[in-house]
C-alpha cells in the first residue's frame, strides 16, 4: 500500500499518435488497464497505522452487534453468541471451511445459539419487570411465523422457548399447520390470527380438543358469529381474543399497521357490538384475551407507550362490561437496531428491559387504578427474536473503478479548447488552489457534454476529456484529504468516484426489505480490517434491474445514511473478496422473489461451542431446474425441445455431432446447477 501516487503526465510512457491525427486525440492505450489496476486516490495510512478498533468504528458493529458481532485480532469477523467471553467463530474462516464442503457462495448463515440468547432475554427482561414492579401476572412469549417460517428455525424457537413457555402465532390457515405440527409446549399459548374461513376455525378448535391452548382472535366482525356456531357444532367452549383497532398509531416504516383505517381489527363499536352478541350467546367467559398492534419495528418508545395506555383503557373497560380477561396481547413492534444509531427508522431509542419495564409498569398502574387482576401479558415479538441470528455472505465478482492515477497522454495547442482547459487544471493543481479547480472541473464536465452533444467533440476526445475528468478528481481528492476546511470536496467526489462492486447475490431474493421499504441493513467486509478499507463503493447484484443495488449504508460518523460503503481495493485474479449482510433473520428469506430466476441461495445452521462448531443443518439453494418449476417450465420437455434444435442443425451442417453433444450435457448441468455464479474449479 502507498502513500500517495504520482500522476504526473511523464509517469508512463506515451503511445505513439495514429497518422493523422495529433497525439491528444489518442486515448491512452492504458486507460482500460488502469481502469482495473489502479489504486485509489484516498489518503492512505501504513498498515500499522490501522487497527481493528478504527474499522469497527467505521462500520459500527459494536453498535449494531449487540455483542454477538464483533472483530477479532485477526482482523475477521467473529460471531460470538455468548458476549466477547463465550465461544466465538471466525466468520471468514467458516465460510472457506464450508466452501470446502461444498456449500456454495452465497450463502445464508443461521447462528442458532443467537436465537436462544434472545428468547432468554426478552423472557429475562420481563420477568426483572415482573418482580421490580410486583406485578401479578404472568409472562407468555409468542413467535409469530410470519417473520420467517423456516422449518429448521421454528424447531429451534419451540425447543429453545419449551422450559419458558414460548408460543406461536399463525396468521394464516397454512401456517396453522405448521404450528400445529411443531408446537406440543405445555401451557404455551398458540394465537390464530388472520382472515379465517370455516375451516380454519374448526381445526383450530378441535386441536384445542387435544390440549393446546389456543386462542383465536377476531380480526373481522364476521369471524365471531362463524367461531361460536362451530363451537356450538362440536360442543366445546373456545377461547376467543378481540382484536382492538386502536387510534394511537407507531411510528416508523410500517406505522399503517395500526389506526383508523389500519386493515385489522374492531372498532370500539364493533367491540360493544361483539360484547353483547357473546352475552346472547351465553359465551362471554370464552372471550379470554385482547390484542392490538401498533406495526413492525417501532423505532420510539414513546409510541409504544401511547399505544399501551390506549389498549389498557380498553382492557379494564371490558372488565367493567363483564368481560373477565386473562391475557392481553401487546403484539409486535419491539424494534431491532440495524443502525446503531437510536435516531432512525431502522434503529430504536430504548432496550428490550426499557420495553418490558414500560408495558409492565403502563398496564399495571391503569389495572391497579380500576381494580382489575393484572392481565397475562403476551409479546409478538418475533423480528427481535430472530433477526440478529442470520448472516448472508457473498463474494465479490467484480469492480468498476473511476479512479485515474494516470492522466491521458497530454493535449497540444490543436486539440479543442475544453481539453486544452482540462489539461491546463489538471498541471496547476495544488493545494492552494483546490476550490478553484475543483469548480473549473465541474464545469468543465458539463461542458464536455455539451458539446459532445451539439458535434464540436467527437468521441475519442470526449473520452479523453472524461479521462481527464476522473484523473484530476482523483488529484484532486488526494490532496483534499489532507487539506483543511475541504470536507465538502472530499464528500462529494468520494460519490462521483465510487466503485461499484460487482457482488453474487440477488438483493430482490435475499434482502428484499433493502429494495422495498429502504431498510437499512449492516453491511461490511468479513476480512482483512486489519488493513484500511480505503475504497468507497456502492453494491451491485446479479440481477438486470437497475434496483438490484445497495447504495444505502450507516455513515457512524454522523447517524446519517450515505451512499457509498467503504471497502478495501479488489482486483480481478485477486483472493476472493467477501462482503455480508448481517441481521437478516426477519422476513429477508420469506419475502424474497425470483427475479431474474435468482433462487434460495445454500443455508447451513451453525452451532458454536468452547471447541468449535457443528453444522447441524444444510439446506441446498435452489437448483435452476427447481426455480423453473415454479413458473411451469418442465425439465424433460424443455432439454427435448433443445435436442430437436441441436438435431436440425446437425443436418444443416451447422453444428457437429460433438459440439451439439456437449451443448446437452452443459444444458443437462445448468438445469442441475445453483442459480448464483460458481467458481470455476
Amino acid at each position: 500500500m502507498t502513500n500517495s501516487l504520482n500522476i504526473t503526465p511523464e509517469s508512463s510512457p506515451k503511445p505513439a499518435p495514429v497518422a493523422g491525427q495529433s497525439s491528444a486525440h489518442v486515448p491512452n492505450a492504458n486507460i482500460a488497464t488502469n481502469v482495473l489496476n489502479t489504486t485509489h486516490a484516498f489518503a492512505q495510512v501504513k498498515a500499522n497505522d490501522w487497527s481493528v478498533e478504527k474499522s469497527a468504528k467505521v462500520y459500527g458493529i459494536n453498535n449494531w452487534g449487540n455483542g454477538y458481532f464483533r472483530i477479532n485480532q485477526n482482523g475477521n469477523v467473529a460471531v460470538t453468541p455468548k458476549g466477547e467471553k463465550g465461544p466465538g467463530v471466525d466468520l471468514y474462516e467458516l465460510t472457506q471451511e464450508l466452501q470446502d464442503r461444498g456449500i456454495r457462495i452465497p450463502i445464508m448463515i443461521r447462528f442458532p445459539d443467537i436465537i436462544k440468547e434472545r428468547v432468554e432475554l426478552l423472557h429475562s427482561c420481563f420477568q426483572k419487570a415482573f418482580a421490580d414492579h410486583n406485578y401479578k401476572g404472568q409472562y407468555c412469549g409468542v413467535y409469530p411465523i410470519k417473520v420467517n417460517q423456516q422449518r429448521h428455525l421454528v424447531q429451534e424457537l419451540v425447543k429453545y422457548g419449551k422450559d419458558l413457555r414460548l408460543g406461536l402465532e399463525a396468521g394464516s390457515k397454512p401456517e396453522l399447520l405448521i404450528v400445529l405440527s411443531l408446537m406440543n409446549t405445555p401451557n404455551a399459548v398458540i394465537i390464530c390470527n388472520g382472515f379465517k374461513d370455516t375451516e380454519y376455525i374448526e381445526t383450530a378448535l378441535l386441536a384445542q380438543k387435544i390440549g393446546r391452548e389456543i386462542v383465536i382472535v377476531v380480526d373481522r366482525k364476521d369471524e365471531l358469529k362463524i367461531i361460536t356456531e362451530t363451537a356450538k357444532k362440536l360442543n366445546m367452549r373456545p377461547k376467543i381474543g378481540f382484536r382492538a383497532k386502536l387510534n394511537t398509531q407507531g411510528a416508523g416504516k410500517w406505522v399503517d399497521s395500526a389506526g383508523a383505517r389500519s386493515k385489522f381489527g374492531l372498532t370500539s363499536i364493533e367491540i360493544v357490538e361483539g360484547l353483547e352478541f357473546l352475552k346472547q350467546q351465553n359465551m362471554l367467559d370464552c372471550l379470554e384475551l385482547l390484542h392490538y398492534h401498533i406495526g413492525s419495528q417501532v423505532p420510539s418508545i414513546q409510541s409504544i407507550k401511547s399505544s399501551l395506555k390506549e389498549a389498557a383503557r380498553f382492557y379494564t373497560e371490558l372488565h367493567a362490561l363483564g368481560a373477565k380477561l386473562k391475557y392481553i396481547d401487546v403484539g409486535g413492534g419491539l424494534g431491532v437496531d440495524y443502525d446503531g444509531t437510536g435516531s432512525s427508522d431502522s434503529s430504536v431509542n430504548y432496550s428490550e428491559q426499557e420495553y418490558a419495564n414500560d408495558v409492565v409498569s403502563t398496564l399495571q398502574t391503569l389495572c391497579d387504578e380500576k381494580g382489575v387482576p393484572h392481565p397475562n401479558i403476551i409479546t409478538e415479538a418475533g423480528r427481535s427474536l430472530v433477526a440478529h441470528h442470520s448472516v448472508l455472505v457473498f463474494n465479490v465478482m467484480g469492480v468498476n473503478n473511476l479512479y485515474r492515477a494516470e492522466p491521458p497522454i497530454p493535449a497540444t495547442k490543436k486539440d479543442p479548447s475544453i481539453m486544452q482547459e482540462l489539461q491546463y487544471t489538471f498541471e496547476k493543481l495544488t493545494k492552494e488552489n483546490i476550490n478553484e479547480c475543483f469548480n473549473d472541473l465541474l464545469q468543465s464536465k458539463n461542458e464536455t457534454l455539451n458539446l459532445f452533444t451539439y458535434g464540436v467533440l467527437n468521441l475519442t476526445q470526449r473520452a479523453w476529456c472524461e479521462s481527464m475528468f476522473f484523473t484530476i478528481a482523483t488529484k484532486i481528492l488526494t490532496l483534499a484529504q489532507s487539506t483543511p476546511d475541504c470536507e465538502d470536496i472530499v464528500s462529494e467526489l468520494r460519490t462521483v468516484l465510487c466503485d461499484t462492486y460487482f457482488c453474487n447475490f440477488s438483493v430482490f431474493q435475499s434482502v428484499p426489505d433493502s429494495w422495498a421499504v429502504g431498510q437499512l441493513f449492516p453491511v461490511m467486509p468479513i476480512h482483512n480490517l486489519k488493513e484500511e478499507p480505503c475504497h468507497e463503493a456502492t453494491l451491485a447484484d446479479l440481477t438486470c434491474d437497475s434496483d438490484g443495488k445497495i447504495e444505502k449504508f450507516i455513515d457512524t460518523e454522523s447517524g446519517e445514511v450515505k451512499k457509498t460503503l467503504r471497502v478495501h481495493p479488489y482486483a480481478e485474479g485477486q483472493a476472493p473478496y467477501y462482503l455480508a449482510v448481517f441481521l437478516t433473520g426477519a422476513y429477508q428469506e420469506i419475502l424474497g422473489d425470483l427475479h431474474n430466476l435468482f433462487g434460495d441461495t445454500d443455508a447451513v445452521h451453525i452451532s458454536i461451542h468452547e471447541s468449535g462448531y457443528t453444522v447441524d443443518h444444510y439446506v441446498p439453494g435452489d437448483t435452476v431446474t427447481e426455480v423453473l418449476t415454479y413458473v411451469q417450465y418442465g425439465r424433460a420437455e424443455m432439454v427435448d425441445n433443445v435436442r430437436q434444435y441441436t438435431e436440425e442443425s446437425i443436418n444443416n451442417g451447422n453444428i457437429t455431432k460433438q459440439e451439439a453433444k456437449a451443448l446437452i450435457k452443459h444444458y443437462e448441468e445448468g438445469l442441475s446447477g445453483y442459480t448464483y455464479l460458481e467458481e470455476m474449479e
